[in-house]
Formats: structure tokens, sequence, C-alpha cells
């Protein structure tokens, strides 16, 4: 059932795209094929969103926790 998820939610997208395209919804069209665009560079290369912000976390707290007394509020 696992392997139908990635095709299936494809299907599914441009289904909906062409009813929007149908009705000249064109905007809702293009962020749905944007989405689409976004499952497929996900699938393919295994980089997620998710890891993204964990990056920027892991930066974010590294170069806060790098000089203790700098940020403090006196």
């Amino acid at each position: 059932m696992e392997g139908y998820m990635y095709e299936g939610s494809l299907f599914l997208l441009a289904l909906f795209s062409f009813f929007l395209y149908r009705t000249n919804n064109t905007v809702l069209m293009v962020f749905l094929m944007m989405v689409a665009a976004y499952i497929v560079y996900s699938h393919e290369t295994g980089t997620t969103v998710t890891d993204w912000k964990n990056d920027a976390v892991e930066s974010f707290d590294e170069s806060v926790s790098g000089n203790p007394h700098k940020y403090d509020i006196k």
C-alpha cells in the first residue's frame, strides 16, 4: 500500500490542478503544481523542508551559544 502513496498523491494533485484549470482558478492550479514539484523533488533527492529547518535551528543555536555574554540584557 505504501508504494502507491507517491504516485497516488501526484495523480490527485494533477487531477485537482486540471479541475482548477478548467474553472479558471490558475493561481490555485499553479500552487498545486508547485506542491507536486516539491513532492517530486523531495522524493528524488531525499531533502525535505524539515532538514533545512533543522540546519537553520542548529546554525542559530551555535551562533548564540558561541558567546553567552554577548546577548545579555543589562
